[in-house]
């Protein structure tokens, strides 16, 4: 293969690994999110029945 080439196709490897991982830090931190409301919202409903 020609180098220029390879590096390229290299490049082009390395944007998509970043933004995968930038896709799953999204979907984490979403993730992470939702589990904290549903947290908040038990406490406040156990608050709110006490």
């Amino acid at each position: 293969m020609n180098a220029e080439f390879e590096y390229t196709v290299m490049q082009n490897h390395a944007k998509e690994l970043r933004e995968a991982a930038a896709e799953h830090r999204r979907v984490r931190e979403a993730l992470k999110g939702r589990r904290d409301e549903r947290r908040h919202r038990s406490f406040l409903a156990r608050f709110l029945s006490a």
